[in-house]
């Protein structure tokens, strides 16, 4: 019998709140979660809330520096992180912390067996955090923490991101680019923000050929975005041999997004979530979290996470 996924929420996330009429908006949960309900069965998912993340945890993927200035700069009712392009509320701090609480259960998820998968429904997303500043609607990089606190609590060696938002996780990028332990596998929209991900990124000391970009322009869909899936990072992944796979969901690379120009459909995100649970199932007994970053388009989002959610349940 198929076990359950996990989905970790807490009504915390849409406390988080950059403002009237920013994208990035707390019914983005809203639109997500219904629409899993909608269309999984009740037996098919564990809905589970998280922890808050500790200190340490953030510390995990960013230096004390940026830690404290961005817990000083929301408590002190800042508007907007001095670091770059992040707007913030009086509850972004919590918010943020219970998103790494979440990865990292989601992490504590797979790793014990209770399930092979879990998807984290949280905001802010994280992948353009880097170690030292928030940018691009991020605070804190969730899916790097997860990583991390995968190598650090379950000793793995060999850890996964993909991370299919329209956007760069330059973020992400940064954090892993001279680490071999952690590939990271990115497609996504060029030229576009943050302008980072060229080809030749690809890593650097010990992790060189561990990072791959695939920067595709504006229009493109399954031909490029699957395509890569399929002819790259297969392929990579017969050499690494991940025993985690971690996703930064980003659904802006969906047709129709406000944002992004890629014209990827629901199926595609089914299909692309398949192509990254067969290397888990693989390799790593099937392991996969996958945790929310962009998509902007209520409806789109709601659908396309639902096609993601129903194939990491297949």
């Amino acid at each position: 019998m198929t076990r359950p996924v996990a989905l970790f929420y807490d009504p915390i996330f849409k406390k988080h709140d950059p403002g009237p009429l920013h994208p990035e908006c707390p019914a983005r949960c809203d639109a997500v979660l219904g629409a899993i309900k909608k269309k999984a069965r009740a037996d098919d998912y564990r809905l589970i809330a998280p922890r808050a993340g500790k200190k340490e945890d953030v510390l995990l993927a960013h230096i004390e520096d940026y830690y404290e200035l961005a817990k000083n700069e929301i408590e002190s009712g800042w508007q907007v992180l001095s670091t770059g392009d992040t707007n913030v509320s009086r509850d972004s701090y919590d918010a943020a912390m219970h998103a790494v609480g979440a990865v990292c259960d989601g992490v504590d998820f797979v790793m014990a067996g209770k399930g092979a998968r879990a998807f984290c429904v949280v905001r802010p997303p994280g992948h353009h955090a880097t170690a030292e500043q928030g940018m691009g609607f991020c605070v804190f990089n969730n899916v790097a923490a997860a990583a991390r606190y995968a190598q650090k609590k379950h000793k793995v060696k060999k850890a996964l991101i993909v991370d299919w938002d329209v956007h760069h996780g330059n973020g992400t990028q940064d954090i892993f680019y001279t680490d071999p332990a952690v590939f990271f596998f990115s497609t996504h929209q060029w030229p576009c923000y943050p302008g980072t991900g060229r080809r030749t990124e690809t890593g650097a000391g010990r992790g060189k050929g561990t990072t791959m970009n695939f920067p595709f322009p504006p229009g493109s869909g399954a031909k490029e975005v699957v395509g890569a899936f399929k002819d790259h990072l297969t392929v990579a992944m017969k050499e690494f041999r991940p025993e985690l796979s971690l996703i930064s969901a980003g659904f802006d690379s969906r047709k129709g997004d406000p944002i992004g120009n890629f014209e990827l459909s629901d199926d595609d995100f089914a299909q692309l979530t398949r192509i990254v649970c067969e290397i888990a199932d693989a390799y790593g007994e099937g392991r996969v979290l996958s945790t929310l970053e962009g998509g902007y388009a209520l409806d789109g989002l709601g659908s396309a996470a639902a096609a993601h959610f129903a194939a990491l349940i297949q």
